[in-house]
């Protein structure tokens, strides 16, 4: 059962002890609670069944952005992942800052940056990866994470870029046991680069994020990156 669905339900059983509690109190029939958490829990259902989720992602997150400091720690943590996924050649095709900017954009989830990551799926569809390739890509799935311990101290979001390399390190350690790195090494060996890459470029880091607030183009904001370019240490 996916985030959201498990977020949904849980508005759904609050909202039902609310009720449950406070009825008796404001003249709410008996029958509220439960037609509450019936009508959500079949909504849930269908969106699951018929929009994929979608749906209740979009519900989540419109709640979620109506807070400032979360709009702005995706903001800063989608930058992490732009600039370094740049820095270390991943090519970068498009960004949305919300699940509504990602639907508008003719695609699905909570939104992000994406990537183009046909030679890494390439590989994983052979149950291989190279050693290389591993560590840029788990680099820039940390970088979110670390960007906002950059600019916040600490982070709030990246469980999904934490599952994305846990699920290719499982994957990885299906096909070769003794040479699949572990999760907690690999990760926290990630995020201090990334933080290395981030804390390096910190002007353009700071120059993409108010491009990426104002929603410029792909193409702009490279340009942006490539002013600051500096050799990258190995």
């Amino acid at each position: 059962m996916s985030t959201t669905t498990l977020n949904l339900l849980a508005i759904a059983v609050f909202l039902m002890t609310f009720s449950a509690l406070l009825g008796p109190l404001i003249n709410i029939s008996p029958t509220v609670p439960s037609l509450v958490i019936v009508g959500v829990a079949a909504l849930t259902g269908i969106d699951r069944l018929v929009w994929a989720g979608q749906g209740g992602t979009l519900l989540v997150d419109w709640f979620a952005n109506r807070s400032p400091e979360h709009r702005d720690r995706v903001l800063h943590h989608e930058a992490g992942h732009f600039l370094v996924a740049h820095r270390l050649g991943i090519p970068v095709t498009g960004y949305a800052l919300s699940a509504w900017e990602a639907f508008r954009q003719g695609q699905k989830g909570a939104g992000g940056v994406r990537f183009d990551d046909g030679e890494l799926m390439a590989e994983l569809d052979q149950n291989q990866l190279s050693a290389q390739r591993l560590r840029n890509y788990s680099t820039v799935w940390m970088a979110g994470i670390a960007a906002e311990t950059i600019v916040f101290g600490d982070a709030k979001g990246g469980g999904e870029d934490q599952e994305m390399l846990r699920s290719v390190l499982v994957q990885l350690n299906r096909s070769n046991p003794r040479g699949a790195p572990n999760f907690q090494t690999q990760s926290g060996i990630s995020r201090l680069r990334a933080k290395s890459m981030i804390e390096d470029q910190r002007t353009a880091y700071d120059q993409l994020v108010e491009a990426m607030k104002s929603g410029q183009p792909v193409e702009d904001c490279i340009a942006i990156l490539e002013e600051w370019r500096s050799p990258l240490a190995a």
